[in-house]
């Protein structure tokens, strides 16, 4: 399965590179390419001779964010074929506010966590749209390089959701600029991104690989060791001004918008704003 989704590759000594491989999809975020993401992470980590990673995406978008389940059943039971006999996870495949909850915390808020917290420095290459889900994989690296056609956005209020599962607005964008991008869903383009701090480097969409992967050589030239220091010391930085906390916090929100959506559309989204979903009746387990 993993293969088909993403590959692992070693374009340069000590630069791991994994590409997101569902292009027909426009790379949508499934739980199977969770788990598949999260195991090639792993590896890369594993491998003592890998000092940098670096994340991509086959085809004309990054990521058109979360693969959406038409019914809560086919969620849970995606998260549950993803990774069968998991056990560590309990309550992900119960009913209700349950099930929904503990699939989403691990397969989104605690997948990202650990994305973030690998000890070593990460890349993040972004071209065409890195759409809600997405923005969650890109955020989590420590530097973004994203091609001059990259498009940004996180439409989730249309839906009925506050935002992503993992609020990183605030620390991408600054308070009132969050607000904005969350209020309004409106798509903003690489240059207003690298303008508000969010993106590292703009770049034409022929030169996004070479001049990500020169970056990552140039990074992987420095000892391990004090990139893992530093990378510590900044990660810790934002931990002691909240920034997880904060997370967390917004992560219950989001799960009350769920419920609120629930009560409303027997769905967790507002289905009024998803054509495809208005013709079958939803269920909540």
């Amino acid at each position: 399965m993993t293969e088909n989704l993403i590959r692992y590759e070693d374009p340069a000594p000590g630069v791991a590179r994994i590409v997101l491989a569902r292009a027909d999809k426009h790379n949508a975020i499934n739980p199977a390419l969770i788990f598949a993401i999260n195991d090639a992470f792993d590896r890369a980590l594993k491998d003592d001779s890998v000092k940098v990673i670096v994340l991509a995406a086959d085809g004309r978008n990054f990521s058109a964010g979360h693969d959406i389940a038409d019914t809560v059943e086919q969620y849970q039971q995606a998260m549950q074929d993803a990774s069968p006999g998991v056990s560590t996870w309990s309550g992900f495949n119960e009913p209700g506010a349950h099930g929904w909850y503990a699939a989403e915390k691990e397969g989104y808020l605690e997948s990202a966590r650990r994305v973030r917290n690998v000890s070593k420095p990460t890349i993040c290459a972004v071209q065409g749209k890195c759409t809600a889900g997405a923005l969650i994989y890109a955020w989590v690296c420590d530097i973004i390089i994203a091609a001059d056609n990259a498009v940004f956005s996180d439409p989730v209020i249309n839906f009925g959701m506050p935002a992503v599962e993992w609020l990183g607005h605030p620390w991408e964008l600054g308070a009132r600029k969050a607000k904005e991008f969350l209020f309004t869903a409106d798509s903003w383009n690489a240059e207003e991104a690298h303008r508000l701090g969010m993106v590292n480097h703009v770049v034409p969409l022929a030169e996004l690989e070479d001049f990500t992967l020169a970056m990552a050589q140039k990074i992987a030239s420095k000892p391990a060791f004090a990139l893992k220091l530093a990378k510590e010391a900044v990660n810790k930085t934002l931990d002691i001004q909240g920034q997880m906390n904060a997370i967390d916090q917004a992560f219950s929100l989001h799960h009350l918008g769920h419920q609120q959506n629930f009560r409303l559309f027997g769905y967790g989204m507002d289905t009024t704003s998803l054509p495809a979903f208005a013709s079958a009746p939803k269920k909540e387990g």
